[in-house]
């Protein structure tokens, strides 16, 4: 129980970290809005993106906690690179908070799987969003991976939130696309969402390199 509730922090830490990344407007996130829109394979859909997620993210901890051993230089200097990488996310997200702007989600006109598309497509579609993204990676197994490292032996419950993260994320805005339609891609919505991006990553940035002192 004790060490549940030591863990509690970190795990909190990773889960917030991962959806403030996930959450700024990609064309991961598009995609699945655009099947939630159609209602087209959408729990599908969101299965695939949130297990592409989970082992992204499962490169990135137990990967990059393999270098907590190596010199401070070097581990500081990987914890730096994650700090100014999400100081920039945050500028960005904060860029869009200024100048928000609703997603194309019009079929004619966006990529999207057809009206007919089968469960094959569905999930090739939705494995292309998520592996074939320089984001995705970026976001999970690269910035997620460098941010355990300032956890050090509590690297994996990080992770384990960061997991939890993505499925919550995925999982909502499944149902959202779903079940509230059109009304989901508002400008107010958005502007609210990247102003939440924006502040969660600066605050993770801060607390990276506070581990470094």
């Amino acid at each position: 129980m004790s060490f549940a509730l030591a863990s509690f922090p970190t795990f909190t830490a990773g889960m917030v970290l991962s959806m403030s990344l996930i959450m700024a407007i990609g064309p991961q996130n598009a995609h699945v809005l655009r099947m939630g829109l159609q209602r087209q394979h959408v729990g599908l859909t969101v299965a695939v993106c949130m297990l592409s997620d989970m082992v992204l993210i499962g490169i990135g901890v137990l990967g990059l906690s393999q270098l907590g051993g190596l010199s401070d230089k070097l581990m500081g200097a990987l914890v730096g690179a994650g700090a100014l990488f999400l100081t920039v996310y945050g500028w960005k997200a904060f860029h869009r908070f200024l100048h928000p702007q609703v997603l194309n989600l019009d079929p004619a006109t966006a990529e999207a799987s057809p009206p007919t598309s089968s469960r094959r497509q569905a999930v090739l579609a939705a494995l292309a969003f998520s592996w074939l993204n320089p984001h995705a990676w970026l976001d999970t197994a690269v910035l997620i991976g460098t941010a355990s490292l300032a956890y050090g032996a509590s690297a994996n419950v990080f992770g384990m939130g960061a997991a939890t993260g993505s499925v919550v994320w995925f999982a909502a805005l499944g149902l959202a696309a779903f079940w509230l339609g059109r009304r989901l891609n508002s400008l107010h919505l958005w502007r609210a969402l990247d102003g939440a991006v924006a502040l969660m990553m600066w605050g993770t940035a801060a607390f990276l390199l506070k581990s470094l002192f």
